[in-house]
């Protein structure tokens, strides 16, 4: 420790004793006496989310980024909710159309702004409505299914189809629509040697979808139409090898029109099919005989968002909040591009980088195993739960978690690189209790898992999490990676 001198302290005192008017007394610091909240009376449409600002101004006239230690409140939280958690403080979500007013509060001082939210018909070009079991989803969809609508064009624009009902899933990558969603629809097949490209995709439930593989014009929002290859899903096309031996037939059996992939990669199989036939996702059919293939990337099915002209190095998922108990259904945003414009920026974000299989690390009750965020799926499906803490339930549920009563649970995520980790709390209650209800969207349900930590669609609600395409740079870094 650094000493200093008894005459250079007592000399401080005697300085500090002058300026203060008492014998000893210290001089306090400026106090907080104003907070100003900024964008001032600013819109944003349903769906999207916009970072608020709150400065403070203290009693020696100088000022301060105070954001972070504000606590933020929304008047109406049915129009825009707030975030006032670590990490996302002062984010506010659209939720309805309306009029709201955003308060940030620090030691008895408060300062307000108003917010207006618009309707979602005419969102920004890189933002794409969402509903959880709202007006995008078929009726009597399943629960916790997350809904887009996307609009696909034979490659000269000459015929387009707008298809609703599009399952969105970040544990995927690329674009597949049944056959019967767009009919009129005359897209050219991709070759694959003598034959026609076919594509094989298997999911972790179990189940799988088989079809061609064609090139059609894609467009996401209002963003530009994007020529790509895409799954056209036909289980009669050739004939199915072992792997789709059970490929859905229909939209009806499979809960869903199609489904959009846009996680971390830009292909659905990448080097892996480029370099090998036996690769059991690819295959050229001639008539009905069907052959393994390998694949260039360039034939592959391909993640739409990456060819993007300009919003092509990631997208941001957001969802409000959903209680315990659940609500009917709930509308959110994916927005397009991360920092690539005023309405696709996170404040301060974790970072978890993925791996080649797009996965970071979730540690829980004692065990580790890889981890992933995913849209696609319709709850929190993970190992190593205690039975008597969260029991399966009877048949025909045992996909299901049963307690009896709700349980709070924390796991932890760790970035594939080591670093960062971040802790989550989440929430499971009983499965059979919840079906019975009138809601169909719920942040507490999960099951058993064997193929890793599974963070569906509860995860999602109530955060913004951003998802990093593999290459692409941003202000969090370059993919792959996940951030929230």
């Amino acid at each position: 420790m650094r000493s200093v001198k008894l005459s250079a302290v007592m000399t401080m005192l005697a300085v500090l004793a002058t300026l203060s008017g008492c014998g000893g007394g210290g001089k306090k610091g400026p106090t907080l006496t104003s907070i100003a909240v900024t964008p001032v009376n600013s819109t944003l449409p349903v769906g999207t989310t916009g970072q608020f600002t709150a400065t403070g101004t203290y009693s020696d006239n100088s000022t301060r980024d105070i954001t972070s230690q504000v606590s933020w409140s929304s008047s109406v939280a049915g129009v825009a909710t707030i975030s006032s958690a670590a990490g996302t403080k002062g984010m506010a979500t659209a939720v309805s159309a309306g009029t709201t007013t955003v308060t940030a509060t620090l030691g008895g001082v408060t300062g307000s702004t108003n917010l207006t939210t618009t309707s979602s018909s005419t969102p920004a070009a890189n933002v794409m409505p969402m509903t959880v079991n709202g007006s995008l989803c078929s009726p009597g969809s399943y629960l916790n299914k997350a809904c887009v609508s996307v609009t696909v064009c034979n490659p000269d624009l000459s015929a387009c189809q707008t298809v609703n009902d599009v399952l969105l899933d970040t544990g995927s990558y690329g674009l597949r629509l049944f056959q019967q969603a767009i009919p009129n629809l005359t897209l050219p097949p991709v070759a694959s040697g003598a034959g026609t490209l076919t594509g094989c995709v298997q999911f972790a439930d179990g189940s799988s979808l088989w079809g061609p593989i064609r090139r059609a014009m894609v467009k996401l929002g209002n963003e530009p139409y994007v020529s790509v290859p895409i799954q056209v899903i036909n289980s009669s096309f050739g004939s199915l090898p072992l792997p789709c031996s059970n490929a859905d037939p229909t939209p009806v059996s499979s809960g869903f029109a199609g489904i959009l992939g846009v996680g971390v990669f830009k292909e659905d199989c990448g080097l892996g099919c480029a370099f090998t036939s036996a690769n059991g996702v690819y295959y050229s059919c001639s008539g009905t005989s069907c052959v393994g293939a390998s694949v260039p990337l360039t034939d592959q099915v391909q993640n739409p968002v990456a060819a993007l002209p300009v919003d092509n190095n990631g997208l941001i998922v957001t969802l409000p909040a959903v209680p315990v108990g659940g609500v009917p259904s709930i509308s959110g945003s994916v927005v397009l591009g991360i920092g690539t414009g005023t309405n696709n920026t996170l404040s301060g974000p974790v970072v978890l980088r993925t791996d080649s299989a797009g996965d970071f690390t979730t540690t829980f009750n004692g065990g580790s195993t890889n981890g992933f965020a995913d849209t696609g799926s319709n709850g929190l499906f993970f190992p190593n739960a205690d039975p008597s803490v969260l029991p399966v339930c009877p048949s025909p549920n045992t996909d299901w978690y049963c307690p009896p009563l709700t349980r709070s649970l924390l796991a932890t995520n760790v970035s594939a690189g080591g670093t960062p980790a971040s802790t989550v709390s989440f929430q499971i209650s009983n499965f059979n209790s919840l079906l019975n209800s009138s809601n169909r969207v719920f942040s507490d349900i999960g099951g058993p898992s064997g193929f890793g930590f599974d963070w569906g669609l509860p995860f999602f609600m109530g955060r913004s999490v951003a998802f990093g395409i593999e290459d692409e740079s941003s202000g969090l870094g370059t993919g792959p990676y996940v951030a929230y």
